[in-house]
């Protein structure tokens, strides 16, 4: 039997089995009265569908991801679905075929990368349509944190052209993935407090953080004080994450930044590098994870740990302090080099 239900929005769901037909999809939405007749006229159809022989095809791909961004969905990643499979019935759309498309819409993609663009929002707009198979998503292989020494990091700065250089500092200095950054307003930055506010973040926790005296300085000497802190060469904010292949904050800055990389001396260093930089010092600094996830905005401990891991030689002096065993065994414990 089906059920109507509210979860995180002001939306109500359709939730449970009819016929041996499991459902989890919302109803578009938050008056009762018309949940009810939506409620009442899909456990109609799906009746006539499979017990009175119902000819009518299938919904198709297109028409449930436009009900799906109508009903509040999100429209990120959206565009090169539709393009992709287009009025294709959604009970046809397999992992096999999820698959085919991840390869096709982003074939230079890492795992993370076609999880997020593909696998993710198919699933969710089949799951709002009804169908109830399991996507599996792509497992990323261990990560290896990217991270600058503080004289890699420095060189990068001066390196930077001069509508850059506060941003990258602002990076670097805070953690702030680029969103934040890009689209910070002067409203949450109060320099005499030395503190930023992140009011919208990836896991939807607003945080704060503490600003370094150098960045302070920096932001200080910005010609404006209102609207977005950083801009365009040409002084404008920089545009909004719209559809296509703008499918990431970091873009927006990607080709003065990978100047600015070439221009240091660098290899191999993303957008999102300088946050496993912030990330990297913040740790070696203080040892503290569960700062360094409050600061960060990381959901769990687990996702923090890797930069623990990424600072090993930072424990050396401790190692070195242990007891001694060879003096306990009666052999010297020091090995003397001989000098040539």
């Amino acid at each position: 039997m089906l059920k109507l239900e509210k979860r995180h929005g002001p939306n109500f769901y359709a939730r449970g089995t009819h016929f041996k037909i499991t459902i989890e999809q919302s109803l578009g939405t938050s008056d009762r009265g018309q949940a009810e007749k939506l409620l009442a006229k899909l456990q109609s159809e799906i009746f006539e569908r499979h017990f009175r022989g119902s000819v009518s095809a299938p919904e198709g791909f297109a028409g449930a991801a436009v009900r799906y961004m109508e009903s509040g969905g999100e429209r990120r990643f959206i565009a090169p679905l539709l393009h992709h499979f287009g009025d294709m019935p959604i009970d046809r759309i397999d992992q096999r075929a999820i698959d085919r498309a991840a390869a096709a819409i982003r074939p230079d993609g890492a795992p993370a990368t076609r999880n997020r663009q593909v696998y993710v929002p198919v699933s969710a707009i089949l799951k709002f349509a009804g169908v109830t198979r399991p996507v599996r998503r792509l497992k990323a292989p261990p990560g290896i944190v990217r991270w600058l020494t503080p004289d890699e990091a420095a060189r990068l700065i001066a390196a930077c052209s001069p509508h850059l250089r506060p941003l990258v500092m602002f990076l670097l200095y805070t953690g702030a993935r680029a969103g934040e950054a890009l689209w910070l307003n002067w409203s949450c930055v109060d320099l005499a407090r030395a503190h930023v506010s992140f009011l919208k973040t990836k896991n939807g926790r607003p945080r704060g953080v503490p600003l370094h005296r150098d960045l302070v300085a920096e932001l200080a000497n910005l010609p404006h004080r209102d609207g977005e802190v950083f801009r365009r060469p040409d002084g404008r904010p920089y545009e909004r994450l719209g559809g296509g292949d703008d499918v990431s904050a970091g873009r927006k800055i990607w080709t003065a930044f990978q100047g600015a990389v070439k221009r240091a001396g660098l290899e191999d260093f993303r957008v999102h590098d300088c946050r496993h930089t912030w990330a990297t010092w913040h740790y070696t600094a203080h040892n503290d994870l569960i700062a360094l996830q409050n600061l960060g905005g990381w959901r769990t401990v687990t996702m923090v740990s890797r930069y623990a891991h990424a600072n090993t030689e930072n424990y050396l002096d401790g190692i070195n302090a242990l007891p001694s065993l060879g003096e306990k065994s009666g052999k010297p414990g020091n090995v003397k080099q001989e000098v040539s």
